[in-house]
């Protein structure tokens, strides 16, 4: 079975679901909670509070238990009675650190013996058979490829949770030799809005808040903190937009995709932005995970056609 994951800073995403990076760690069985991960002797759920940004997630287990929790989510989607399960997992980099990072990512995944946990009460055993990896960005455009190969520049440029990523496409082709990653994502933001509404308001607000006022939710609240919250997103726009001028990228030569949850929150102040001339936004938050299962599925059937298979 294929299995696509995006490790994002702020969430993971499959193709069919998309959950916070929160990890809890537990001694004995938590009461109260439905979903509840058995492994390594450990009992783990799922939390509302993302774990702290970690330029390389191999520095410990708990993204390794967070694609447990993906690949059980996977798994259990398919109504099948599960026993033992192989596993070839796509998973992806930002594209500046791809090159460095790739054979490291794919080794933290790989486990010479299958391996056991329980979800749900539901026993599980898996073996990671193969590992790839691929860059983001270019991942998720992958659905519109035919598309972007009569385009002769384009730049994808994902918000995400703590980076924003910029990959050039040449004629639909990724061109890794320019390839940027900003320490400007939507987590830096909302950092920046909940220490100013404290200090300026001694009002405490949380990510959810950030989110609802950028998309037009109900909340209750005041209207000066709502104006602050959208004043200080609208900063963190343009923000973006003059670091990527400062390296040489051009939005009103080139055409911009957008993608990444960050995109959805900024995309009426990108839109609006007077430097940038032409944007299309893919809005689904599992872009990347989809454009990961595509280039596994086909790097997979390629394979099994040299095996003769």
């Amino acid at each position: 079975m294929l299995v696509a994951v995006d490790h994002g800073n702020y969430a993971i995403k499959t193709p069919n679901f998309s959950f916070i990076s929160g990890l809890s760690e537990h001694t004995v069985m938590p009461p109260l909670s439905d979903e509840v991960l058995e492994y390594g002797d450990r009992y783990w759920t799922l939390s509302g509070r993302r774990l702290p940004y970690m330029r390389d997630k191999t520095q410990d287990e708990r993204f390794f238990v967070l694609t447990l929790f993906a690949i059980a989510k996977e798994l259990e989607s398919t109504g099948k009675n599960l026993g033992f399960e192989q596993i070839d997992l796509a998973v992806g980099l930002p594209p500046e650190h791809y090159g460095m990072l790739k054979d490291r990512f794919a080794q933290y995944f790989r486990r010479s013996e299958p391996i056991n946990f329980v979800y749900k009460n539901r026993p599980m055993t898996i073996s990671i058979r193969r590992v790839l990896v691929y860059p983001q960005a270019y991942a998720a455009v992958i659905p519109q490829s035919s598309q972007l190969l009569k385009t002769l520049r384009v730049f994808v440029i994902d918000i995400g949770g703590f980076t924003t990523d910029v990959l050039l496409l040449r004629n639909g082709k990724p061109d890794l030799q320019f390839c940027r990653s900003l320490e400007s994502g939507i987590i830096t933001m909302n950092n920046e809005i909940i220490g100013k509404i404290s200090a300026q308001h001694d009002m405490k607000i949380e990510d959810e808040h950030i989110s609802a006022v950028l998309l037009g939710r109900e909340t209750i609240l005041p209207e000066t903190v709502k104006k602050a919250i959208r004043d200080a997103a609208q900063m963190h726009a343009k923000d973006i937009i003059d670091q990527l001028r400062e390296l040489q990228v051009d939005l009103r030569t080139n055409p911009a995709i957008f993608i990444g949850g960050g995109s959805v929150l900024l995309r009426s102040l990108l839109e609006n932005s007077p430097l940038i001339a032409q944007a299309s936004f893919i809005e689904d938050p599992k872009a990347n995970a989809v454009g990961y299962a595509m280039l596994a599925s086909h790097q997979l059937s390629a394979m099994a056609s040299q095996r003769g298979e």
